[in-house]
């Protein structure tokens, strides 16, 4: 029998065999879990929350089970009985292993938390909202008109707001006779699309409220706004809940697949962080959550399917089949968000098995379709979707980068959240780096960056980081052309350092190093090309050779530097003026669907003309990959960066042992 035990953290993805009985926040500890404590570990303090992850978790290699815990200790009980205990909820420094087990850290019991980086963007959006407010004076009744209160609301509508043959339910009739008398028979009405009675208050109101939001992989954003004026006048973002059962998408569709029924347990994680999010935006504004009467959402197609109840394990196969590509309106309390009990949601249409209602989301507020300009549009996350065209023509596919990109896979890598590296330089002469942290404005080498940056100290390197460094050692030929690092370079500098059979470059020598080993270049490699791979084909088909302008949506796309993207060969070369960021466009596009009821017909049209390339069947992907596998490209011309940026001419290197000069091929693995 093994006296030790597999325990394995998310969202950190960290994992390690500790001796039986080890204490949850010492395993944490050891392996460098962010887990908050103030009381050291007495349980006072109530921090170090974590919850036990159940099933089978096939990505990781364990069965996890509540067995595989100690009980519920004395320390435990008086906690709950003082300050209450969440259900499912462990305090990690009184709960001990007993077998193999994967725990969750929520988010308010890490230090360093997610910096959620979606706020509301500028965007120009006509005001024509759905839901409209209309004050009426209604006739009271009398022994000499038998007629009912509906029927003299509905007159008195009709004839101050020109308003006719409106439907009514009954959860609108049974609060309307306490409204009506309430006020003396001056009402605020709110009717939606021109013809649905959906709420009355008593008196005059003059503020409806709308909620928009982006249900995405990784996290989700809220934006509550002033349906007749368009003010965003709230936002709020969390971490998507369902991380637990998964870093990528496909982790979790095989959750479900290993563990039936599990979908319900992921609905119940989102649906769970809406109503959280929309009491939180609704605080913000000092109103009430009943008073949303409006939502709209946008997701990529698993999270689409599982915010309205659907098994999408359909999506974790060939053909990639939706339930659904169509806009969907229903009422909010069919997915369990709790805001006006009359009010309705929409979701916008998806446009194929991987490319979802968040592109969809992405091409309303970016409209392609009204320029003369070749645009491309790229929402980089764990699965790349991608859309290419102009006014004659748009195609979109998806791409498999994988999770790169967000710190995983990278020996440092990391979420962005304070103390981890975002920016890098590396001087072309001496080899040296200096950078900047999350939390502090200074870069490394300043003489008060010690002092400053202790607060948030230096944990890792988040994605617009390894972005950064990748490129800047190629720019300081560290890197050459083909991904390897340079060994020879060591004589230059001791941070270049043998590591196995290859070599490393340690970006910083502090208690916990941070090194960019070889393998972490080959899985950005991988995912870059695949990335750019998916642009390429796109092109192909599209008959053009170049792109007039483009744009990196999403909370990724926003902080990364365009010129860095170019130099690693993530995106096709154009004009760097003309590359930009676009910020969380599916959450503006949302917004524009919220606000513009025109804008939903507007996308439903746009989404069935769109031409969809699955990259998956394509024969040409696996080409244009083993290309882009070259930093930043093995046979297209970058001019537009070459004359901001020198440059290395390509050059050999020492194949490092263990590697083909082949390369490895592409995973196609669906993310």
């Amino acid at each position: 029998m093994a006296n030790d035990a597999l325990i394995v953290f998310t969202p950190s993805g960290r994992r390690g065999r500790f001796p039986l009985g080890t204490p949850v926040l010492q395993a944490a500890r050891s392996l460098g879990v962010d887990i908050d404590s103030v009381c050291g570990g007495r349980g006072l303090c109530g921090r170090c929350q974590v919850q036990l992850s159940e099933g089978e978790f096939a990505k990781h290699g364990v069965t996890s089970r509540a067995a595989n815990l100690s009980g519920f200790c004395e320390t435990e009980e008086r906690y709950a009985q003082k300050r209450g205990l969440a259900a499912g909820r462990r305090l990690s420094c009184s709960t001990r292993l007993l077998g193999d087990v994967v725990i969750d850290v929520p988010a308010e019991s890490q230090v360093h938390r997610q910096v959620v980086r979606k706020a509301a963007e500028a965007h120009d959006i006509a005001i024509n909202p759905t839901v409209k407010l209309h004050y009426v004076e209604v006739q009271p009744p009398d022994m000499h008109d038998p007629s009912g209160d509906l029927r003299r609301l509905e007159a008195a509508l009709e004839f101050e707001w020109r308003l006719g043959s409106l439907a009514c339910d009954v959860r609108v009739l049974q609060h309307l006779q306490q409204a009506l008398r309430k006020s003396e028979w001056k009402v605020t009405v709110a009717v939606h699309e021109g013809n649905k009675i959906i709420a009355v208050w008593p008196g005059f109101r003059e503020r409806a409220y709308g909620l928009a939001v982006d249900v995405g992989s990784t996290t989700i954003a809220a934006h509550l706004c002033d349906l007749a004026s368009g003010e965003v006048v709230a936002s709020a973002g969390v971490m998507n809940p369902q991380i637990r059962f998964g870093e990528d998408l496909m982790s979790r569709v095989s959750y479900i697949m290993m563990n039936p029924g599990g979908e319900r347990e992921l609905v119940d994680a989102v649906r769970g962080a809406l109503n959280a999010l929309a009491e939180d935006v609704a605080k913000q504004a000092g109103i009430e959550v009943a008073d949303i009467l409006e939502a709209t959402f946008v997701g990529n197609p698993v999270m689409h399917h599982l915010l309205l109840g659907i098994n999408p394990v359909e999506l974790g196969g060939a053909p990639f089949a939706l339930a659904s590509d169509q806009a969907i309106m229903l009422w909010a309390t069919e997915i369990e968000l709790w805001i006006h009990p009359n009010a309705r949601i929409y979701v916008l249409p998806c446009i194929a098995g991987h490319v979802g209602a968040d592109t969809a989301g992405v091409v309303l507020a970016e409209r392609p379709d009204l320029a003369d300009e070749v645009t491309l549009l790229v929402d980089v996350g764990t699965n790349a979707e991608i859309v290419l065209g102009n006014r004659q023509r748009l195609l979109a596919c998806s791409s498999p980068t994988g999770p790169a990109f967000e710190g995983a896979q990278v020996s440092g890598g990391q979420r962005a959240a304070p103390g981890a590296i975002e920016r890098v330089r590396i001087d072309r002469e001496t080899l040296e780096p200096r950078f900047k942290v999350i939390g502090c404005d200074l870069w490394s080498d300043d003489p008060e960056f010690a002092a400053r940056s202790k607060s948030v100290g230096v944990t890792g390197i988040c994605g617009s980081g390894i972005i950064e460094v990748i490129a800047e050692l190629h720019l300081a030929g560290i890197i050459n052309q083909d991904g390897v690092i340079d060994g020879r370079l060591a004589a230059r500098n001791p941070r270049i350092h043998a590591d196995g059979r290859t070599h490393a470059y340690t970006l910083y020598e502090g208690q916990m190093p941070i090194r960019v080993t070889q393998n972490d270049v080959r899985a950005i490699q991988l995912a870059k090309a695949a990335l750019q791979a998916g642009i390429r084909l796109l092109m192909e088909h599209m008959g053009v050779d170049r792109v007039g302008r483009i744009r990196l949506a999403g909370a990724f796309g926003s902080h990364i530097d365009v010129k860095y993207a170019m130099v690693l060969g993530m995106i096709p070369d154009c004009d760097l003026a003309k590359v930009s960021s676009a910020g969380n466009a599916a959450g503006t596009g949302a917004r524009v669907a919220l606000l513009d009821h025109s804008a939903r017909a507007t996308i439903e049209d746009i989404v069935r003309r769109v031409e969809k390339i699955e990259t998956a069947i394509d024969p040409r992907f696996q080409q244009h990959f083993v290309e882009a596998m070259a930093i930043p490209h093995k046979t297209a011309e970058y001019p537009n960066l070459r004359r901001v940026v020198e440059l290395p001419e390509p050059r050999a290197a020492a194949q490092p042992q263990g590697e083909t000069a082949r390369g490895r091929r592409p995973s196609r693995r669906r993310a």
